[in-house]
Protein backbone atom coordinates (compact mmCIF):
# COMPACT_ATOMS: atom_id res chain seq x y z
CA UNK A 1 0.00 0.00 0.00
CA UNK A 2 0.94 3.63 -0.63
CA UNK A 3 2.14 5.23 2.47
CA UNK A 4 -0.22 7.92 3.71
CA UNK A 5 1.64 9.55 6.77
CA UNK A 6 5.00 10.26 8.13
CA UNK A 7 5.51 10.10 11.92
CA UNK A 8 8.89 11.78 12.33
CA UNK A 9 10.84 11.80 15.90
CA UNK A 10 13.74 13.91 16.17
CA UNK A 11 15.43 13.50 18.91
CA UNK A 12 19.15 14.24 20.91
CA UNK A 13 20.03 12.28 23.83
CA UNK A 14 17.43 10.71 25.04
CA UNK A 15 17.74 7.18 23.87
CA UNK A 16 15.57 6.13 27.29
CA UNK A 17 12.78 8.32 26.20
CA UNK A 18 12.88 7.60 22.35
CA UNK A 19 12.14 4.01 23.03
CA UNK A 20 8.78 4.79 24.37
CA UNK A 21 7.92 7.37 21.55
CA UNK A 22 8.89 4.42 19.02
CA UNK A 23 6.72 2.28 20.86
CA UNK A 24 3.58 4.08 20.83
CA UNK A 25 4.25 5.17 16.91
CA UNK A 26 4.82 0.89 16.25
CA UNK A 27 1.47 0.60 18.38
CA UNK A 28 -1.13 2.75 15.70
CA UNK A 29 -4.49 1.36 15.11
CA UNK A 30 -3.84 2.48 11.52
CA UNK A 31 -1.91 -0.45 9.40
CA UNK A 32 1.52 -0.21 9.38
CA UNK A 33 1.82 -0.35 5.20
CA UNK A 34 -0.28 3.13 5.35
CA UNK A 35 2.83 4.83 7.12
CA UNK A 36 6.32 5.22 8.17
CA UNK A 37 8.67 6.09 11.31
CA UNK A 38 11.68 8.44 11.11
CA UNK A 39 13.52 8.76 13.82
CA UNK A 40 16.10 11.61 12.55
CA UNK A 41 18.99 11.32 15.00
CA UNK A 42 20.24 15.48 15.71
CA UNK A 43 24.12 14.18 16.40
CA UNK A 44 23.29 12.16 19.65
CA UNK A 45 26.00 11.24 21.75
CA UNK A 46 24.18 8.38 23.81
CA UNK A 47 22.70 5.21 23.12
CA UNK A 48 19.99 6.34 20.43
CA UNK A 49 21.48 4.70 17.00
CA UNK A 50 22.00 1.34 18.77
CA UNK A 51 18.30 1.76 20.42
CA UNK A 52 16.56 2.54 16.73
CA UNK A 53 18.98 0.47 14.92
CA UNK A 54 18.96 -2.42 17.17
CA UNK A 55 16.05 -2.68 19.44
CA UNK A 56 14.10 -1.79 16.58
CA UNK A 57 16.07 -3.39 13.55
CA UNK A 58 12.05 -5.88 13.10
CA UNK A 59 10.35 -2.73 12.75
CA UNK A 60 9.76 -2.46 8.80
CA UNK A 61 8.37 1.08 8.78
CA UNK A 62 10.71 2.33 10.68
CA UNK A 63 13.91 3.93 9.42
CA UNK A 64 16.73 5.92 11.04
CA UNK A 65 18.90 9.12 9.69
CA UNK A 66 21.77 11.09 11.05
CA UNK A 67 21.54 14.56 10.91
CA UNK A 68 25.13 16.52 11.81
CA UNK A 69 24.18 19.81 11.69
CA UNK A 70 22.47 20.47 15.14
CA UNK A 71 19.77 22.17 15.67
CA UNK A 72 15.56 21.39 16.03
CA UNK A 73 14.83 23.14 12.88
CA UNK A 74 17.33 21.56 10.79
CA UNK A 75 16.65 17.90 11.90
CA UNK A 76 12.66 19.08 11.52
CA UNK A 77 13.27 19.78 7.36
CA UNK A 78 15.62 17.07 7.27
CA UNK A 79 12.89 15.04 8.27
CA UNK A 80 9.95 16.06 6.00
CA UNK A 81 12.38 16.55 3.24
CA UNK A 82 13.06 12.37 3.62
CA UNK A 83 9.29 11.61 4.33
CA UNK A 84 7.90 9.86 1.76
CA UNK A 85 3.83 10.20 3.13
CA UNK A 86 1.49 12.66 1.64
CA UNK A 87 1.16 13.68 5.34
CA UNK A 88 4.27 14.29 7.74
CA UNK A 89 3.20 14.01 11.60
CA UNK A 90 5.72 15.27 14.29
CA UNK A 91 5.96 13.56 17.70
CA UNK A 92 8.94 14.60 20.23
CA UNK A 93 11.17 12.40 21.68
CA UNK A 94 9.84 12.40 25.30
CA UNK A 95 6.21 12.10 24.11
CA UNK A 96 4.00 9.21 23.80
CA UNK A 97 0.93 9.25 21.07
CA UNK A 98 -1.95 7.35 21.60
CA UNK A 99 -3.13 4.91 19.63
CA UNK A 100 -5.38 6.33 17.93
CA UNK A 101 -3.12 9.45 16.76
CA UNK A 102 -2.30 8.91 13.04
CA UNK A 103 -5.66 7.50 12.17
CA UNK A 104 -7.47 10.67 13.56
CA UNK A 105 -4.55 13.00 11.76
CA UNK A 106 -5.47 11.54 8.46
CA UNK A 107 -9.56 11.35 9.14
CA UNK A 108 -8.89 15.43 9.83
CA UNK A 109 -7.23 15.93 6.80
CA UNK A 110 -9.57 13.68 4.74
CA UNK A 111 -13.09 15.30 5.96
CA UNK A 112 -12.53 18.65 7.18
CA UNK A 113 -13.42 21.80 4.74
CA UNK A 114 -11.32 24.01 4.21
CA UNK A 115 -8.79 21.77 4.58
CA UNK A 116 -6.42 22.86 7.49
CA UNK A 117 -2.77 23.72 7.44
CA UNK A 118 -1.75 22.25 10.58
CA UNK A 119 -3.40 19.92 12.62
CA UNK A 120 -2.75 18.92 16.39
CA UNK A 121 -4.40 18.33 19.48
CA UNK A 122 -4.03 17.50 22.91
CA UNK A 123 -1.25 17.13 25.35
CA UNK A 124 -1.24 15.53 28.44
CA UNK A 125 1.78 15.56 31.14
CA UNK A 126 3.42 13.09 32.55
CA UNK A 127 4.55 14.84 35.74
CA UNK A 128 7.98 13.29 36.62
CA UNK A 129 8.06 14.97 40.30
CA UNK A 130 4.97 16.99 41.78
CA UNK A 131 3.57 19.94 40.53
CA UNK A 132 4.63 22.57 42.62
CA UNK A 133 2.39 25.36 44.16
CA UNK A 134 4.63 28.13 42.75
CA UNK A 135 3.66 26.96 38.87
CA UNK A 136 0.74 29.17 37.45
CA UNK A 137 -1.29 28.45 34.40
CA UNK A 138 0.92 30.67 32.42
CA UNK A 139 3.96 28.96 32.92
CA UNK A 140 2.77 25.76 32.67
CA UNK A 141 1.74 26.58 28.88
CA UNK A 142 5.86 26.68 28.71
CA UNK A 143 5.94 22.72 29.41
CA UNK A 144 3.73 22.16 26.42
CA UNK A 145 0.69 21.42 27.90
CA UNK A 146 -2.45 21.90 25.58
CA UNK A 147 -5.78 21.57 26.18
CA UNK A 148 -7.78 23.92 24.19
CA UNK A 149 -11.44 22.31 23.62
CA UNK A 150 -14.03 18.84 24.04
CA UNK A 151 -14.53 19.15 20.60
CA UNK A 152 -12.73 19.47 17.38
CA UNK A 153 -12.19 23.48 16.70
CA UNK A 154 -10.73 25.56 14.01
CA UNK A 155 -8.46 27.80 16.38
CA UNK A 156 -8.51 31.57 16.59
CA UNK A 157 -4.98 33.54 16.64
CA UNK A 158 -4.92 33.55 20.17
CA UNK A 159 -4.35 30.04 20.22
CA UNK A 160 -1.50 27.79 19.44
CA UNK A 161 -0.28 24.49 17.96
CA UNK A 162 2.23 22.91 19.54
CA UNK A 163 5.61 20.87 17.89
CA UNK A 164 5.61 18.44 20.24
CA UNK A 165 2.26 17.27 18.53
CA UNK A 166 1.66 18.66 14.59
CA UNK A 167 0.65 17.34 11.49
CA UNK A 168 1.47 18.99 7.98
CA UNK A 169 0.49 18.32 4.16
CA UNK A 170 4.16 17.74 3.19
CA UNK A 171 3.39 19.69 0.03
CA UNK A 172 2.55 22.84 2.55
CA UNK A 173 5.73 22.39 3.93
CA UNK A 174 7.85 22.48 0.75
CA UNK A 175 5.69 25.59 -0.29
CA UNK A 176 6.97 27.47 2.79
CA UNK A 177 10.20 26.18 2.95
CA UNK A 178 9.55 24.80 6.30
CA UNK A 179 11.43 25.85 9.49
CA UNK A 180 13.43 28.79 10.01
CA UNK A 181 16.65 27.60 10.98
CA UNK A 182 17.26 30.34 12.42
CA UNK A 183 15.06 29.38 15.46
CA UNK A 184 14.56 26.55 17.26
CA UNK A 185 16.74 24.80 19.96
CA UNK A 186 20.35 23.92 19.24
CA UNK A 187 21.78 21.82 22.07
CA UNK A 188 21.11 23.23 25.51
CA UNK A 189 19.67 26.24 24.14
CA UNK A 190 15.66 26.80 24.47
CA UNK A 191 15.17 29.34 21.48
CA UNK A 192 11.85 28.62 20.07
CA UNK A 193 9.16 29.90 17.97
CA UNK A 194 10.53 28.11 14.86
CA UNK A 195 6.45 26.43 14.61
CA UNK A 196 4.75 30.17 15.19
CA UNK A 197 6.84 31.82 12.52
CA UNK A 198 5.64 28.68 10.42
CA UNK A 199 1.82 28.69 11.54
CA UNK A 200 1.82 32.85 10.46
CA UNK A 201 3.21 31.71 6.91
CA UNK A 202 0.56 29.45 6.63
CA UNK A 203 -2.40 31.75 8.15
CA UNK A 204 -1.00 34.59 5.57
CA UNK A 205 -1.39 32.43 2.52
CA UNK A 206 -5.07 31.29 4.08
CA UNK A 207 -4.69 28.37 5.97
CA UNK A 208 -6.13 27.38 9.39
CA UNK A 209 -4.77 25.35 12.46
CA UNK A 210 -7.18 22.88 13.38
CA UNK A 211 -7.46 21.38 16.84
CA UNK A 212 -8.88 18.08 17.45
CA UNK A 213 -8.43 16.33 21.14
CA UNK A 214 -8.43 13.00 20.11
CA UNK A 215 -5.15 13.51 18.02
CA UNK A 216 -3.66 13.57 21.12
CA UNK A 217 -0.26 12.34 22.95
CA UNK A 218 1.07 11.79 26.70
CA UNK A 219 4.36 14.27 27.24
CA UNK A 220 6.84 13.71 30.12
CA UNK A 221 7.24 17.03 31.80
CA UNK A 222 10.98 16.55 33.54
CA UNK A 223 11.41 17.07 37.03
CA UNK A 224 14.54 19.25 35.81
CA UNK A 225 11.68 21.29 34.09
CA UNK A 226 9.89 21.94 37.77
CA UNK A 227 12.60 24.07 39.79
CA UNK A 228 12.55 28.14 39.33
CA UNK A 229 15.60 28.69 37.38
CA UNK A 230 14.08 26.50 34.49
CA UNK A 231 11.23 28.60 34.21
CA UNK A 232 13.35 32.31 34.67
CA UNK A 233 15.59 30.80 31.88
CA UNK A 234 12.97 29.73 29.60
CA UNK A 235 10.61 32.56 29.29
CA UNK A 236 14.52 34.25 29.21
CA UNK A 237 14.33 32.52 26.00
CA UNK A 238 11.13 32.85 24.90
CA UNK A 239 11.74 36.55 24.73
CA UNK A 240 14.30 36.10 22.65
CA UNK A 241 12.78 33.81 20.15
CA UNK A 242 9.58 36.51 19.98
CA UNK A 243 11.23 39.21 18.77
CA UNK A 244 14.23 37.37 16.33
CA UNK A 245 10.95 35.76 14.74
CA UNK A 246 9.08 39.14 14.22
CA UNK A 247 12.29 40.92 13.10
CA UNK A 248 12.81 38.05 10.60
CA UNK A 249 9.46 38.65 9.28
CA UNK A 250 9.83 42.52 9.13
CA UNK A 251 13.13 43.62 8.27
CA UNK A 252 13.45 46.94 9.92
CA UNK A 253 16.55 49.14 9.75
CA UNK A 254 19.33 49.40 12.96
CA UNK A 255 18.00 52.99 14.15
CA UNK A 256 14.65 51.54 14.17
CA UNK A 257 15.23 48.48 16.02
CA UNK A 258 17.25 50.33 18.69
CA UNK A 259 14.19 53.12 18.64
CA UNK A 260 12.41 49.78 19.46
CA UNK A 261 14.37 49.00 21.94
CA UNK A 262 14.77 52.48 24.32
CA UNK A 263 10.93 52.06 23.89
CA UNK A 264 10.68 48.44 25.59
CA UNK A 265 13.18 49.72 28.19
CA UNK A 266 11.36 52.43 28.86
CA UNK A 267 7.39 51.14 28.44
CA UNK A 268 8.32 47.46 30.15
CA UNK A 269 10.77 47.06 31.62
CA UNK A 270 11.27 49.82 34.39
CA UNK A 271 7.20 49.75 34.87
CA UNK A 272 7.93 46.26 35.84
CA UNK A 273 10.81 46.57 37.77
CA UNK A 274 8.76 49.01 40.11
CA UNK A 275 5.66 46.48 40.46
CA UNK A 276 8.48 43.99 41.47
CA UNK A 277 9.46 46.82 43.89
CA UNK A 278 6.17 46.95 45.62
CA UNK A 279 5.31 43.27 45.87
CA UNK A 280 8.85 42.42 47.32
CA UNK A 281 7.09 44.87 50.11
CA UNK A 282 4.02 42.78 50.14
CA UNK A 283 5.87 38.96 50.63
CA UNK A 284 4.08 37.24 48.15
CA UNK A 285 6.51 34.73 46.69
CA UNK A 286 4.17 33.10 44.17
CA UNK A 287 3.26 36.50 42.71
CA UNK A 288 6.70 37.79 42.83
CA UNK A 289 7.78 34.87 41.27
CA UNK A 290 5.66 35.34 38.00
CA UNK A 291 6.86 39.28 37.88
CA UNK A 292 10.16 37.56 38.06
CA UNK A 293 9.61 35.45 34.81
CA UNK A 294 8.24 38.10 33.13
CA UNK A 295 11.12 40.33 33.84
CA UNK A 296 12.95 37.45 32.19
CA UNK A 297 10.70 37.52 29.06
CA UNK A 298 11.06 41.33 28.76
CA UNK A 299 14.80 41.53 28.44
CA UNK A 300 15.24 38.37 26.56
CA UNK A 301 12.73 40.32 24.24
CA UNK A 302 15.16 43.63 24.62
CA UNK A 303 17.85 41.16 23.85
CA UNK A 304 16.22 39.66 20.81
CA UNK A 305 16.09 43.90 19.57
CA UNK A 306 19.68 44.54 20.18
CA UNK A 307 21.22 41.20 18.84
CA UNK A 308 19.42 42.32 15.43
CA UNK A 309 20.19 45.31 15.54
CA UNK A 310 23.94 45.00 16.25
Amino acid sequence: MTIQISAIICTFNRASYLRKAIQSSIAQTLDPSCYEILIIDNRSTDETKKVVTEEFSHVSNLRYIYEPIQGLSQARNTGWQNARGEYVAYLDDDAIAYPQWLEKILEVFATVNPKPGAVGGKIEPIWEAPRPSWLSEGLAQGLTILDWSETPIFLESDRWLAGANVAYPKHLLQEMKGFDVNLGRKGSNLLSCEESLLHDRLKNNGYRLYYHPAVAVRHHIHASRLVKDWHIKRQYWNGVSISTALLYQIKLPRSVRLKKARSHLRNEILPLLKKMWLLRAQKNENEFFDLRCSLAYQLGYLYGLLRLAG
